[in-house]
């Protein structure tokens, strides 16, 4: 894997390989998250993907990826870190099985530089249909995250978690902000933020170094570029003194209990086992003891926001239950933090890390999630470094792991009158 600029602000990185059968192609924007921002570049993205002055809506940009053997392009809007990666992934057949000298790496990567610097106009303006159908799908998109409440619990926890903090700034923005954008703010954001964004591009195929970078500073040549917007710095910040308590009621019929502890922890791979000990494995403690044993809980699991230093946990209770769930989790980790387990319960997640390490390598998709994510983030982990680390982990860093972690906020999402 190889990554080098190959313009201002412009990022390439080549991962080759002859595993897959499909050559992959991404060209992110890569910004500082903020809450003004947000929902224009979400709002954006989506407009851009409806076509460009050369295919000018889906159906010619249909026309034009069924001539290049059915490929495919999907627009993706991410947030990793405390930033967003905003713009477009493509696949095509890899060219060792195209007949004759046929090649669809370069026509692919003309098309994702098309997206981002020609796009569809009408009088010289971004089309205001289009403008005006993404902004009612995309609100619509973001009030349907309430329907999945297990979803929307695990991301209310975030927001108050994380109020003031740009970790805390929803994906795609509110609705009532992106209903309130207009076609002339829309063309102005995208004005000012194309030549100010750092420009991530990724390639995973058979082709070389040399025709990947070549193919690419082609395809952006036209990308203006000025002072750049470099990607944040993720900031960790200390726990509250007293864990705050957020309760809120709407109509359900199980309660959503999120927990979220902050750590001060440089030890990415114990904390890495240590999370998958807790809740992020099918061996973990949360769902044997808390799910299996005490049956307080429908669904039990935990996450660990490795660049923001935050794990959270998140479980299906009944309303009664709120505060035997609330203690039995907490005697969870504290058992943790004693070195309270045994032996086949650190192997066995250590096994689920490794292989999960493994899969990640087996889809180019999940390789470029993956790279992006470290390169947007300032990331240099690599998932073969990851699997090594995770062996040489011993018991007594997970559980010094564990015991750095401190409760900051507990989301408890009720029902009406419960």
């Amino acid at each position: 894997m190889t990554r080098q600029p190959i313009g201002d602000g412009i990022y390439l990185t080549h991962v080759p390989s002859q595993k897959f059968k499909t050559g992959f192609l991404s060209a992110q924007m890569a910004v500082p998250l903020t809450r003004e921002t947000a929902c224009y570049n979400a709002l954006l993205v989506n407009v851009l993907s409806r076509g460009t002055q050369r295919c000018p809506d889906l159906a010619a940009l249909g026309r034009t990826l069924d001539l290049l053997y059915g490929a495919q392009l999907e627009p993706t809007v991410r947030k990793r870190g405390e930033n967003h990666l905003l713009g477009f992934v493509a696949s095509c057949i890899d060219d060792r099985y195209l007949p004759g000298q046929e090649r669809l790496l370069e026509p692919l990567a003309e098309l994702l530089g098309e997206m981002f610097c020609r796009p569809a106009l009408r009088g010289g303006h971004l089309v205001g249909e289009y403008v005006a159908g993404e902004r009612e799908n995309l609100a619509d998109l973001i009030r349907s995250d309430i329907n999945d409440k297990r979803v929307y619990a695990a991301r209310r926890l975030i927001e108050e978690m994380c109020v003031g903090e740009p970790y805390g700034i929803p994906r795609l923005g509110t609705a009532r902000d992106v209903e309130a954008i207009t076609a002339e703010a829309l063309e102005d954001h995208y004005r000012k933020l194309l030549p100010q964004a750092q420009l991530e591009l990724f390639y995973c195929g058979s082709a070389s170094w040399e025709r990947v970078s070549d193919a690419f500073r082609r395809s952006f040549a036209a990308l203006p570029r000025g002072e750049h917007l470099h990607p944040a710095h993720t900031l960790r910040h200390p726990a509250r003194a007293v864990c705050r308590v957020v309760t809120e009621a709407l109509d359900v019929t199980q309660g959503k209990l999120c927990l979220g502890y902050r750590t001060d922890s440089g030890d990415l791979p114990a904390t890495m086992l240590m999370n998958a000990m807790l809740g992020g494995a099918t061996t973990a403690k949360l769902f044997t003891n808390i799910r299996e044993k005490l049956s307080l809980c429908y669904y039990a699991d935990s996450t660990y926001h490795r660049t923001k230093g935050l794990v959270t946990v998140s479980a299906g209770i009944a309303f009664a239950d709120y505060h035997r769930a609330v203690e039995a989790i907490s005697r969870q980790l504290e058992e943790l933090a004693r070195g309270v387990w045994e032996d086949w319960e650190l192997e066995a997640a250590r096994r689920y890390l490794c292989s999960a390490l493994r899969t990640t390598e087996d889809s180019a998709s999940a390789i470029e999630d993956f790279l992006m994510g470290q390169a947007a983030t300032g990331g240099s982990e690599t998932l073969e470094g990851l699997a090594q680390d995770l062996h040489t982990v011993t018991g007594e860093r997970v559980r010094a792991a564990a015991a750095a972690l401190r409760p900051d906020t507990i989301y408890f999402l009720t029902g009406r009158g419960a």
